[in-house]
């Protein structure tokens, strides 16, 4: 599965929460608050911009727009550095500061219900929709074929 269809799958209202968490000054402090202004087509960026952007986000990506999917991505995660951590550690998972080596065997930490068992462990102390997001896109980083992990009694 692409990093774009996990968003279209997830649809635009869990879009538009996702874009509500992102933090505008993490973007300044990682450099990639101008490159998502550009890459989002925005003239100003801001909370309310972004949000009402998702339409337009969304049929880019059910387009195929990877390159979007994937700005947009890093842009969610570098906001949320401590649901990854968690996340990464609670798996075991090694990593730093909630990096893991690409060649790392991440894949063998992540079995069963692990996404299940991540979001019941994590729902109440972070964004539900950041973790589902994030949730996915960890599956989908170690196994390319992963299907859409919607938890269950959300």
């Amino acid at each position: 599965m692409l990093l774009s269809e996990i968003y279209v799958q997830l649809g635009e209202d869990r879009l538009r929460e996702l874009m509500r968490h992102v933090s505008l000054g993490k973007l300044k402090t990682f450099q990639m608050f101008d490159r998502l202004k550009t890459r989002c087509h925005l003239t100003k960026l801001n909370q309310e911009n972004l949000r009402n952007a998702s339409p337009k986000l969304i049929a880019r990506m059910k387009e195929g727009d990877d390159v979007l999917a994937t700005e947009l991505a890093q842009c969610v995660l570098v906001s949320h550095m401590d649901l990854i951590i968690a996340v990464l550690d609670k798996q075991g998972v090694q990593h730093q500061e909630g990096f893991f080596d690409k060649d790392a065997d991440v894949g063998s930490k992540l079995t069963g219900d692990w996404q299940q068992s991540c979001y019941d462990a994590f729902a109440e102390k972070f964004p539900k929709s950041v973790l589902v997001f994030y949730l996915n896109h960890l599956g989908v980083e170690v196994n390319p074929d992963a299907t859409l992990f919607l938890p269950q009694g959300a």
